[in-house]
């Protein structure tokens, strides 16, 4: 299966020596980055601290500014606390330092603030209606917005009470870039499709886009059993246990709001993790299936550095073939027609990335197109360079892989005319 911690950490102007990241991206409109600031952070500029400093600062304002609402009936009694895995802000992924900084918010509420009684977010403990913390850790430019190369982490914290439904207290910091460990965990990094599906979105608008006594975000307050059951099977699959992962996702894909992005991912792995093909092929189609109806998802493919050939190492590479005839065959099933567009990370001079990003979008072009000839006159390629990196720190490593990525637009069929474009 794909083991991408064996990369090295070199930049990918070096064009040399180690393997990169790439996704296949399936959007039907939108070309813009993400949004550009977190609309309920501070407005004056924040100083950067270390790591620890700016977790233990958000954690404690977020807990002090809870205390001075204790007069609220939720908060009078010794409320139940949850904590709903903190993710990126951008690619709502899960990474090293967001379990780091989930695990000392945990202790500090232990520690310091005992009026909280922290309980595991599990769907039972979801069931009697807690106050749940949720967090997103942020990568932003000198101005604060998501956009350019990223220089700093902006930390978002909030407390949501289920039971009144509204937002308790915020709290926000910003870290410094160096020492961060932004690696994907197991999940996140093994996963072959990328999509901010809808519940991620959610959560992300309710940590960034409120502030106290403003209403949870809808789509999360109705979605939060489900992410609690797909956050177990997640854990499960992160410490080596497919078996009950695969349980429960195929238990969250039979309830409301359990068809998202992350279930697909999940049933796919844990099959393929149990070398049970046939029913992984099946279920990447049906992953595919999915992206094609919501016009949007990412498969990422680890090429050679500055190059458009696939690292070769059987180990990482070997589902490729799965993947590239299941995106084939269901596109040309489904009719579309598709405008792919490459992208790569930051760093080196743009006019190379541009023309990188290009010659990318055009070998994956390639491969769908020998899978599916009838795709042969229903794709044109284009490259956009750095200029919609969604990480942007130009790490060139794995934390940044979306960054070398080929999105897929649907498009009209009367459109692709051209096969290539800059």
């Amino acid at each position: 299966m794909m083991n991408r911690t064996c990369l090295p950490n070199i930049p990918e102007r070096s064009r040399s020596w180690i393997a990169l990241a790439l996704g296949v991206v399936l959007s039907a409109c939108s070309t813009s980055p993400p949004s550009s600031s977190d609309t309920a952070a501070p407005s004056q500029p924040v100083p950067a601290l270390p790591f620890d400093e700016a977790v233990l600062k958000a954690a404690n304002d977020l807990f002090t500014k809870a205390q001075s609402s204790s007069t609220d009936s939720a908060l009078s009694a010794k409320p139940t606390l949850v904590i709903d895995p903190l993710i990126d802000g951008v690619t709502g992924n899960q990474t090293t330092a967001t379990l780091t900084m989930q695990s000392r918010i945990e202790q500090l509420a232990r520690d310091k603030y005992p009026q909280f009684n922290v309980q595991p977010f599990t769907a039972a403990n979801v069931e009697k209606s807690p106050i749940v913390l949720i967090g997103t850790f942020t990568p932003i430019n000198q101005e604060g917005k998501t956009e350019g190369l990223r220089e700093a982490y902006r930390v978002c914290l909030a407390l949501a009470d289920l039971q009144s439904g509204k937002i308790v207290a915020k709290g926000f910091a910003r870290a410094q870039i160096d020492g961060v460990d932004a690696t994907p965990t197991p999940y996140f990094r093994d996963s072959p499709a990328w999509i901010k599906d809808p519940a991620t979105e959610g959560y992300i608008k309710t940590c960034q886009g409120t502030k106290a006594g403003d209403p949870i975000n809808p789509v999360y307050a109705t979605r939060i059993k489900t992410a609690a059951l797909i956050s177990e099977a997640i854990s499960a699959y992160d410490n080596g246990r497919y078996q009950e992962a695969l349980d429960r996702y195929m238990t969250v894909l039979s309830m409301p709001g359990g068809e998202q992005l992350r279930t697909y991912n999940g049933v796919y792995l844990a099959n393929w993790k149990l070398n049970r093909r046939e029913a992984a092929t099946q279920s990447f189609g049906q992953l595919v299936d999915y992206g094609l109806a919501n016009k949007q998802l990412a498969m990422q493919f680890l090429f050679k550095s500055g190059s458009t050939a696939f690292l070769p190492n059987t180990q990482i590479t070997n589902a490729y073939p799965l993947w590239l005839k299941q995106i084939a065959t269901r596109t040309a099933n489904s009719n579309a027609c598709l405008e792919i567009t490459g992208h790569t990370s930051p760093s080196g001079p743009e006019p190379m990335n541009e023309r990188l990003s290009l010659r990318r979008a055009e070998y994956i072009q390639q491969r769908l197109e020998s899978q599916a000839p009838a795709l042969k006159k229903r794709t044109i390629a284009t490259g956009r360079g750095s200029r919609e990196a969604l990480v942007g720190t130009g790490k060139d490593d794995i934390t940044d892989a979306l960054d070398r990525r080929v999105r897929f637009n649907v498009i009209d069929c009367s459109i692709p005319d051209a096969k290539t474009k800059s």
